[in-house]
């Protein structure tokens, strides 16, 4: 990893409550200047301590955080000069919103006609220009969160630090926030680091995503590796739609293997992380990598399934297939086989070798 670029290194973080188990192991993390970085895993797995050792809320038991190189690991919150913005992050209620974003810039000792200017410019970034003057109780929650984003914004910080901002919003409103945050993180350039456990929310809004669990990154990557290429068996699990199937390595050929499945059915794919002969392994793919495989001629790395149930998405069906004792398929098609396909048919299904990822 290229540390010139790097804004926040961590170096060999941990963080432990009780003395014993560790809730970030080891963690060794570049957060480029300018990125928007998620970080995305279930409750639990470091990610929110991650933000908050960083915010400066909580301290490492171990390791070292930098910022453009210097350590800030036993720096004040205050001192960090970060925005902020939590699903909680509450508004003052007894304040305008004008004055809620003006706060940061009081606390500064900013002059007040530098103070007017900086709100008047943060609250036309969020698109509430003429809503100054009116109180927290009279908007809306999304509203409310947007005036909580321009405070966080309203002095320039280098660095945006948000917990599940979208949490508390209903889906349509919080689908409309993820394009309006990324509209604005790539018009104003400042470094994003943002929490959630919503998997598609981190693909929609991310450069690059670090995938937690149990104190660990699982992988960091931009959204379409991430998506395309797991790197194990948890990341193919948490991020996006897989149909998995079980079996046997048979086979091994450089970055490629042929794994054989209970009922005997033989299908090859990527060996992503070096099974070898006779390995138990996963083999996972995503559903709309399947394909229906039309007429009778047979073809390489196909199966036979027998379709349980289709279900009408509005933008594509999906099927749920069973085969020789596999756990139950996912296949997603376009909409062009709908009233073709019943519950109950038999049918061939195609899984392309790349898009096969095979794991132990």
């Amino acid at each position: 990893m290229d540390h010139t670029n790097a804004l926040v290194t961590f170096s060999g973080i941990q963080k432990t409550y009780d003395g014993s188990t560790l809730v970030v192991r080891d963690l060794n993390l570049d957060i480029q200047r300018g990125e928007f970085l998620s970080l995305l895993g279930p409750s639990g797995s470091g990610k929110t301590t991650t933000l908050m050792m960083l915010a400066g809320f909580e301290s490492p038991t171990a390791g070292e955080i930098f910022l453009n190189g210097v350590p800030i690991t036993r720096t004040p919150p205050h001192k960090r000069n970060f925005g902020m913005v939590f699903q909680n992050y509450a508004l003052f209620p007894h304040m305008t919103v004008a004055q809620n974003i003006a706060y940061p810039l009081t606390v500064r000792k900013l002059g007040a006609s530098d103070r007017e200017t900086k709100v008047k410019r943060a609250l036309d970034m969020v698109q509430m220009g003429a809503m100054g003057a009116r109180y927290p109780a009279q908007l809306s929650g999304g509203q409310q969160q947007r005036v909580a984003l321009a405070r966080a914004l309203v002095f320039d910080p280098q660095l945006v630090l948000m917990d599940e901002p979208l949490g508390a919003l209903d889906k349509q409103l919080r689908e409309h926030m993820q394009l309006e945050l990324k509209a604005l993180h790539r018009r104003l350039g400042v470094t994003f680091v943002y929490v959630t456990h919503d998997q598609s929310e981190a693909l929609t809004m991310s450069d690059r995503v670090a995938v937690f669990s149990e104190g660990v990154i699982q992988q960091i990557d931009p959204v379409d590796c991430l998506y395309e290429t797991p790197a194990n068996r948890f990341v193919a699990s948490f991020v996006g739609d897989n149909s998995v199937l079980d079996g046997r390595v048979v086979q091994t050929t450089g970055p490629h293997c042929e794994v054989a499945m209970a009922d005997g059915t033989r299908l090859s794919g990527v060996n992503v992380n070096h099974a070898n002969v006779g390995d138990t392994v996963q083999c996972s793919v995503r559903p709309e990598r399947i394909g229906l495989l039309q007429g009778t001629a047979p073809t390489g790395n196909s199966l036979q399934a027998a379709v349980a149930d289709v279900i009408y998405f509005g933008d594509h069906l999906r099927l749920r297939c069973q085969a020789g004792g596999q756990p139950e398929i996912s296949v997603k098609l376009p909409l062009q086989h709908a009233g073709t396909l019943h519950a109950g048919d038999s049918i061939a299904l195609h899984i392309p070798p790349e898009h096969l990822r095979i794991y132990r």
